[in-house]
């Protein structure tokens, strides 16, 4: 059939199998990322669901269905989120006592009253609160009338940001990770450091204090330095 046009008729035959293999009832919609903090509970809501619908469906993975709704009836199906999930008002999906386990990528599919099939996928991550840090003094060395000092607030086994801070602000890009290393001089040293260790939902800070450029102080009644980092919002 194809031997006198080979060319134009093998571009059609490929045509014609790109549209047979792509979905032409599923339309994927992908909804903004979703963070939680573990032990509290969380909405996953869909901005733009159609007016009218058949069947709605939760799913964990695109094998594993969480929750089914259809002519007013919800169904739970057996899986590690029975009695820890409801279907909302709007028919978001409730998880309730999240845990850093449900962080995955949720799908709802809908079907609508004229037979199209719409989908939506919603990432969710959920992280513990950040422990609250304890700077330590690793290095407190002067030489020639200068001081090398070495700060630690590491938090191990957990995905941190560290921010450093002195008396006029945060330190530079460069300076930000879980040891802050610096060399001081009497005419810039800062008053006190602040560590602050965070994630995408929680934040705490531990804070030392200088006298001198060597030496530690401690933080008269009453006092606040000058600058101090407010913890990050809550999202929620």
């Amino acid at each position: 059939m194809c031997s006198q046009r080979l060319k134009p008729c093998l571009a059609l035959e490929l045509l014609l199998l790109f549209h047979l293999v792509l979905p032409t009832s599923t339309q994927g919609h992908s909804e903004h990322w979703v963070t939680a903090i573990s032990g509290t509970n969380v909405s996953l809501q869909i901005s733009n669901l159609p007016a009218k619908y058949k069947q709605l469906t939760w799913f964990y993975t695109t094998s594993q269905k969480i929750l089914e709704w259809e002519s007013n009836q919800t169904i739970l199906f057996n899986s590690k989120f029975k009695g820890r999930v409801s279907l909302g008002q709007s028919h978001d999906l409730c998880i309730h006592n999240v845990q850093k386990e449900d962080s995955n990528t949720y799908i709802l599919r809908v079907l609508t009253e004229s037979g199209t099939e719409k989908e939506w996928h919603i990432p969710l991550e959920v992280f513990d609160p950040v422990p609250k840090p304890e700077i330590e003094i690793q290095k407190t060395q002067e030489v020639n009338n200068r001081c090398h000092l070495q700060l630690s607030c590491r938090i191990p086994n957990q995905l941190i940001n560290y921010t450093w801070y002195r008396d006029s602000g945060p330190f530079s890009t460069g300076l930000q990770n879980s040891v802050l290393e610096i060399v001081v001089e009497p005419n810039n040293y800062s008053t006190f450091y602040t560590c602050q260790v965070s994630n995408p939902v929680s934040s705490k800070n531990d804070t030392v204090y200088f006298t001198s450029p060597c030496k530690l102080g401690t933080m008269e009644p009453g006092h606040s330095s000058s600058f101090f980092p407010p913890d990050l919002p809550c999202l929620f």
